[in-house]
């Protein structure tokens, strides 16, 4: 046949790339896909690295019990009208428990009497707190407000010689903590027939730990 030459085809077997040898032709073939794949799938099964491991430590020690700043003078003001009268002023206490120890924390008070240093008195009894003091925690604080235990009114102690200090608002454990003001609210009461003259008197406020 025309297409056929010695009774073979013209055409030859392809070798399979890693047999070696084809049918007609031999010749030699170094196969290393295998072996490359095997590689692969060894450096793929390796184990990850671990994490390294390491730790972190806080030491938080303790501040102190303190007026963040000193309590400030309390000044009243009236005028006379021919009737009883009474008047009210402020004080801010600023209290810092920075001790992180969740004790709590009192504040007490007691005072001479009001006299105008001429022989000339108010009563005794003249100051009193009719209502609770607020609280807040101070600008920058995060504080715990504290819980209030004591009851009122309250009437401020006094006498020629201070009396000994009676408590006028506290902090229960775990309240109280970081820096707060108490606002208290001092009241007056003047009967009509009050003199005039400027009175003035010595207060004493401490604070302690423990409500």
């Amino acid at each position: 046949m025309g297409g056929q030459a010695g009774g073979r085809t013209g055409w030859r077997a392809a070798a399979h790339p890693c047999s070696g040898a084809g049918r007609f032709r031999r010749r030699r073939i170094v196969c290393v896909v295998p072996a490359a794949v095997a590689l692969l799938a060894a450096v793929a099964s390796w184990p990850a690295a671990p994490a390294g491991a390491s730790s972190a430590t806080v030491a938080v020690n303790a501040g102190s019990l303190a007026f963040a700043t000193t309590p400030p003078n309390v000044s009243f003001t009236a005028t006379l009208t021919g009737l009883d009268k009474t008047v009210t002023a402020t004080q801010a206490l600023d209290v810092s428990d920075a001790t992180g120890s969740g004790a709590g924390w009192s504040l007490t008070a007691t005072s001479t009497t009001l006299t105008t240093g001429g022989g000339t008195t108010l009563a005794t009894t003249a100051v009193t707190v009719t209502s609770a003091p607020s609280s807040a925690c101070d600008v920058g604080a995060t504080c715990v407000v504290a819980t209030n235990g004591v009851s009122y009114p309250y009437a401020l102690p006094a006498a020629a010689t201070a009396p000994a200090a009676t408590k006028l608002f506290d902090a229960a454990a775990n309240t109280g903590m970081g820096n707060l003001t108490a606002t208290v609210t001092w009241s007056l009461t003047l009967p009509a027939s009050t003199k005039v003259g400027t009175y003035t008197s010595t207060w004493t406020i401490s604070l302690a730990s423990g409500p």
